[in-house]
């Protein structure tokens, strides 16, 4: 009898992130793992949708952007001129940290550079935009008492440490 995604079982995954129209957004072929039932690590229309799969089985979760990422947040994002910025930020995908006056830190990322000016986004890459998740389940086992009290899996699943 094989195993299925239920509550406390640790699953591990391989996922690809789409948009509607069939673009890939990100894949990862290197399994993630997540505690069924602890609402950490995966979305819940997902890990609802995985509810009852066994090892090798795919589902498809279609995300809006308010449900997936967010919407995209025009206060996040700002322009500057490129004197005020130092020229290892002056390439898009440079990353910044600053922190507020309460201490908070949020990452940028520069997302366009002209020959005057900088922009900066604090938005998750993918804010704003409907996905598609692919995922497959590729090991199930079922979660220590700490697993269970951390809500995440502790170890990678044999099958990928060979």
């Amino acid at each position: 009898m094989s195993l299925k995604v239920s509550h406390h079982k640790v699953v591990y995954v391989t996922y690809n992130i789409q948009t509607p129209e069939g673009e890939i957004l990100e894949a990862s072929d290197i399994p993630i793992g997540y505690i069924q039932g602890s609402h950490k690590g995966l979305f819940l229309k997902i890990e609802k949708a995985l509810l009852g799969c066994q090892v090798g089985e795919r589902v498809r979760v279609e995300l809006s952007a308010s449900k997936a990422f967010g919407e995209h947040k025009s206060e996040l994002t700002f322009t500057d001129k490129i004197d005020h910025v130092p020229p290892q930020f002056r390439r898009v995908g440079a990353e910044v940290e600053f922190e507020n006056q309460q201490g908070e830190s949020k990452k940028f990322v520069v997302s366009k550079v002209t020959a005057t000016h900088v922009t900066l986004d604090a938005n998750h890459p993918f804010a704003g935009k409907d996905v598609v998740f692919y995922v497959t389940v590729t090991d199930i086992r079922d979660a220590t008492v700490a697993e269970i009290q951390m809500g995440e899996p502790m170890n990678m699943p044999a099958s990928t440490l060979h």
